[in-house]
């Protein structure tokens, strides 16, 4: 395979860095496929739940496309976890970052912080606050995240719901990822789309 010339980049020259800017970008077109590989590596995660943490993210992926909602929330809600094997304990970061470039930030704030707010369901059981979600009411979003959670997040860990198979999410997550990054109009800041559209869940169930 052809490399730059350089061993320090200090001796880099311009024609070194433009073919690695060429490089990188045909690489990060990939993003999407790795991303999807990932998540299937979470089937084999241990889990206590009575679901795998893939299948957990096979069912809030599948509960946002049922509720009309549109791609990004579909994509945020199938990759909220993507994180759990590398980041235990800031996963919702992780996925957030991963994310952030090709999503809405709506989207991306609330995978951002889904960790917290799930907090609501589990934290006075161990003498936490369980509103401590509440630092953040200033945010635009902080409904978003609250609705994302109930609806998409708790409610996923049931081994009788009948989730979509990985492959009907590939198409999108292929979508999203081949964005360019970091585009204005798709990052689309203090911009706030519903998370449940009634019309388009009716014409997605047919």
């Amino acid at each position: 395979m052809k490399t730059v010339k350089f061993t320090r980049m200090s001796e880099g020259d311009r024609d070194d860095y433009i073919f690695l800017e060429k490089h990188e970008r045909q690489s990060a077109t990939a993003v999407g496929d790795r991303l999807l590989a990932a998540l299937t590596e979470l089937d084999e995660a241990t889990s206590a739940y009575r679901v795998s943490r893939y299948e957990h993210s096979l069912q809030a992926g599948t509960r946002a496309w049922w509720d009309g909602a549109d791609i990004d929330w579909v994509v945020a809600a199938l990759l909220h976890d993507v994180g759990d094997l590398y980041a235990p304990y800031n996963h919702d970061e992780y996925a957030a970052a991963i994310l952030r470039p090709y999503l809405r930030e709506q989207c991306t704030w609330v995978v951002a912080n889904h960790g917290l707010f799930q907090r609501y369901y589990y934290a006075h059981h161990f003498g936490g606050d369980r509103d401590v979600r509440k630092r953040h009411e200033s945010s635009p979003y902080y409904e978003d995240a609250v609705v994302f959670c109930d609806r998409w997040d708790q409610a996923s860990f049931d081994p009788d719901f009948e989730s979509l198979p990985l492959d009907h999410f590939r198409s999108l997550v292929e979508e999203i990822f081949s964005r360019e990054p970091y585009q204005q109009q798709v990052i689309a800041a203090g911009v706030r789309r519903p998370l449940a559209d009634p019309v388009t869940a009716a014409k997605r169930k047919g």
